[in-house]
């Protein structure tokens, strides 16, 4: 609660003092440097799923080989850094307005809508998320008690504080978790005896760090690229560095901050396993292996910290989607859909503010009819990403580009992921992911209109930038 009420603290101070324009607002002056804009980058992809969650897949049939689902994450973003000072040289606010230079307005104003549909998803289901780490933590507070109290200090952070409270929080929240986590962790293997006594403890599939299999772990990787490279939060991010060299380091720097971060959660995980006739209660699947096992072994400082941080870190991800989804209605969606009038500074702020609270009120709502998180989120990231992954990722890569080539493979990337998250009920066919596919589909369909039109000699789009 202490941690909760200094988000809050954050949030109204840097509201105070720093937000003297929009693009304070909403892209942080674009004055961020390296450590700022890594943590940030690393706190978005971090949260309740990659720590208590990873954790409960190294106790369960994962073993050492679920260290994967975070490590992929971290692989993923050494490509990114190609594409992030392309990002950063756009100076747009959002991902429709660049695509939208490209090739036109029907095409930006079509990504919006995906978009903002893709976050207000997002938005409701880690409100709930927080809620649910909250409720799991402290059983003894309601659930629906516990999504209000995640809901109003998501609401009262980024309202007040936008782009630089998110990233002063994740700043906080990231550098918390890992420490915490990287003290806590070789206390609770020395308790086990060491790493020889705990893998002596183990089956031996668990020790495999291939057991999901190579087609698994490709596919994370891709998967995660997809959804980094279209990632409104993960794009506003590199629009805050100061420059396009920070922009590329930080890329690299958050891979780094990711693998340490996969380490500790996999091995607390592990430990879990081993220990597990010494843990009263710990859950028979493993969901709460984590806080059990660093609750038994550790400091409670150390246990009261991670915990905190965990919150807070699922949190971020909210903050994070409710100030681009509120970005994009006022950036995209308004003037794209007929708002005439032009919004100065202090009219963008406060309508953008306004969107915030609405939403994050609406997404709490959301969040108490138990919708499930994980199709949620699986369809969120999928129709966010797949159709606009070639027009905005290639759009800036490919100079020559023509207008059709981005128009068309919004809607046939769209389609293919609707169709193959149909096919698969939301997990994996053929090896591949819908968002994958849906983002393979819209890559061949880009380049195959744009070698038809340039035989044509149909001349490329405006540029990006």
């Amino acid at each position: 609660l202490a941690y909760m009420v200094g988000m809050m603290i954050i949030g109204y101070v840097v509201g105070k003092i720093n937000i003297k324009g929009s693009a304070d607002y909403l892209v942080a002056g674009r004055r961020m440097g390296l450590f700022m804009v890594a943590f940030s980058l690393s706190a978005n992809n971090i949260g309740g799923g990659s720590t208590t969650g990873l954790a409960q897949k190294a106790f369960g049939a994962w073993g050492v080989s679920a260290i994967w689902y975070v490590l992929a994450a971290s692989l993923a973003m050494i490509p990114l850094a190609y594409f992030a000072p392309k990002i950063r040289k756009t100076m747009a606010v959002t991902i429709p307005e660049v695509v939208g230079r490209r090739f036109g307005k029907l095409s930006s104003n079509f990504t919006a809508v995906l978009s903002v549909l893709s976050l207000f998803c997002l938005t409701s289901s880690q409100i709930g998320a927080s809620g649910a780490v909250i409720n799991a933590l402290i059983p003894t507070i309601p659930l629906n008690v516990c999504l209000l109290l995640a809901g109003f200090v998501t609401i009262f952070y980024t309202t007040f504080g936008g782009m630089i409270a998110d990233q002063v929080s994740d700043l906080i929240q990231f550098g918390i978790i890992l420490v915490g986590l990287a003290i806590a962790t070789p206390i609770v293997l020395k308790h086990a005896g060491g790493w020889a006594a705990i893998s002596a403890a183990l089956p031996g599939e668990k020790l495999n760090m291939t057991q999901i299999g190579w087609a698994s772990i490709i596919g994370y990787f891709f998967n995660y690229f997809c959804t980094f490279l279209c990632g409104p939060e993960m794009v506003s991010r590199f629009e805050t560095c100061k420059d396009e060299k920070t922009a590329v380091r930080a890329s690299f720097l958050c891979a780094i901050l990711m693998a340490a971060m996969a380490i500790f959660p996999t091995l607390l995980g592990l430990a879990a396993f081993a220990l597990k006739d010494q843990l009263p209660g710990l859950a028979e699947n493993g969901s709460n292996a984590m806080m059990v096992v660093t609750g038994t072994y550790a400091p409670g400082i150390i246990t009261g910290l991670i915990s905190a941080a965990i919150i807070c870190a699922t949190m971020s991800s909210a903050d994070s989607n409710l100030l681009c989804m509120s970005t994009m209605i006022i950036n995209d969606i308004y003037p794209g859909f007929g708002g005439k009038k032009k919004l100065n500074d202090k009219q963008t702020i406060f309508y953008t503010r306004l969107c915030n609270v609405i939403a994050a009120l609406i997404a709490m709502c959301i969040s108490m009819f138990g919708v499930s998180l994980v199709a949620m989120n699986t369809f969120a990231f999928g129709i966010r990403c797949a159709g606009p992954f070639a027009a905005y990722g290639l759009g800036l890569a490919v100079p020559k580009a023509t207008k059709n080539s981005g128009l068309i493979s919004i809607f046939t990337g769209t389609i293919a992921f609707v169709v193959w998250q149909l096919l698969s009920n939301g997990g994996t066919l053929w090896f591949m992911m819908p968002v994958v596919f849906g983002s393979l589909v819209s890559v061949i369909t880009f380049y195959v209109v744009n070698l038809i039109e340039w035989k044509r000699g149909v001349p490329a789009a405006p540029s990006a930038y």
